[in-house]
């Protein structure tokens, strides 16, 4: 079986024998029928949860539309037209509308990177800023003790819009909604207060009540969002769906939506072949790692799992780095995250134990070295890497492929 495989703005090409038994899991994607616009007016015609946009907006009101980095595929260049042309259409001003970038934290954007997430023609006319880390106000806390720090210029506005698309996530649940704010355009304080739920009971990709996004959500209602507008994309990153309205309630409704088209149960395997999904989830490792999260309950103890990520920006973060440089291996990763939880520290743990329970293989840009010192053995390409675990595992063993890991949550049945 010859199968393509996404890698950065690219793919690599896998031969599977026939000898074994191969499931190849994607997307239950169905046919585009409107156009994107299309889809968009009709979320903002048919909000869930809450009036229309021209009723709750009024004239001299300061807006803040939150948009999603440079290591989302969200195509917010598609999604802002209409929504700014309601609020244009309702008389909100131009210069009383602000599109702020939710870095969490990510690095800052170029300016060129800026433009091309929100379009030549809104960046030229709009004040697009990147969020900052250092200017957060304390608006309040969370019934669980996290801090509410939230981007300045968000803070201070009349009316809150998020924007986003919506998929699974490992430890929020689903990626959308109210995840624009925390940790979209928060204190990396908040962030690390938020993200060190995830090591609490219940949490896993697709779970809308786990502690995560339960915490992030109480902190937009603290905020006080007004409006969310998130869209579903195909493997393609086309959108093929888009809900709009309540923060909570609207992404209730894009998450069912999700789970119809990218949830699988499956017989588990012996091993694991997934891609992030190439551009730009695969961008660093860092990112890339969520594709193993959501293939990790479909593989059978002591399996082994191939991740194939170009990871064309390296690791993705210091504090990650520092820990991979600074402990000993895995075990020694997760005795410090469950001492204490530091953001980016939580991703060598996270794949500590990941490379407990499983053989952990890497197909990327990075030095074998780096790959190494992140509890992965490198392999040249992806062919090497299945042909090294075919070895072990045998010609029979079952072999289970995701080609967008990013945007797919397998999980096994566990009836064998």
């Amino acid at each position: 079986m010859k199968l393509e495989l996404p890698f950065g703005n690219t793919t690599v090409t896998l031969n599977i024998p026939g000898t074994h038994p191969v499931e190849t899991i994607i997307p239950n994607e169905t046919p585009i029928t409107p156009d994107p616009e299309t889809i968009i007016h009709k979320a903002l015609q048919n909000p869930i949860g809450r009036k229309r946009l021209s009723k709750l907006v009024q004239p001299g009101d300061k807006v803040s539309i939150i948009v999603s980095d440079t290591t989302r595929p969200v195509p917010t260049a598609l999604i802002l037209p209409p929504l700014l042309n309601k609020l244009l259409a309702a008389n909100v001003e131009k210069e009383d509308i602000t599109i702020i970038f939710a870095l969490g934290i990510h690095r800052s954007h170029t300016e060129e990177e800026k433009q091309n997430i929100v379009g030549r023609d809104i960046y030229q006319k709009y004040h697009c800023i990147d969020h900052n880390l250092k200017q957060c106000n304390h608006i309040g806390t969370t019934s669980r003790g996290t801090p509410v720090e939230v981007f300045e210029p968000v803070s201070r506005s009349d009316f809150v819009i998020c924007t986003g698309n919506i998929e699974h996530h490992y430890f929020a649940g689903y990626t959308g909604g109210l995840k624009a704010v925390l940790p979209g355009v928060s204190s990396r304080r908040s962030i690390e207060a938020n993200h060190a739920r995830m090591i609490e009971q219940g949490t896993s990709p697709g779970n809308p009540d786990c502690p995560v996004r339960v915490d992030l959500e109480e902190a937009g209602k603290i905020l006080g969002v007004d409006f969310i507008l998130n869209v579903i994309l195909n493997t393609n990153k086309q959108i093929v769906g888009a809900v709009a309205g309540h923060p909570v309630k609207a992404h209730r409704s894009g998450a069912t939506m999700i789970d119809a088209m990218c949830k699988r149960e499956i017989e588990p395997a012996d091993i694991m072949i997934v891609s992030q999904g190439g551009w730009p989830k695969d961008i660093n490792l860092f990112q890339s790692h969520k594709a193993l999260e959501h293939v990790k309950a479909a593989v059978r103890p002591g399996g082994a799992i191939i991740l194939v990520a170009r990871c064309s920006e390296g690791l993705g973060d210091k504090i990650y780095e520092q820990w991979l440089d600074n402990t000993s291996g895995p075990q020694d990763a997760i005795k410090r995250l469950n001492h204490v939880f530091i953001q980016g520290g939580h991703k060598a743990a996270l794949i500590g134990k990941l490379a407990e329970k499983f053989e952990l293989y890497l197909v990327s840009d990075l030095l074998a070295e780096t790959a190494s010192k992140a509890y992965f053995k490198a392999e040249s390409g992806v062919q090497e890497a299945f042909e090294s675990t075919a070895l072990q595992y045998g010609p029979q063993a079952r072999v289970v492929v995701v080609p967008y890991g990013g945007s797919t949550l397998v999980v096994g049945n566990n009836k064998s």
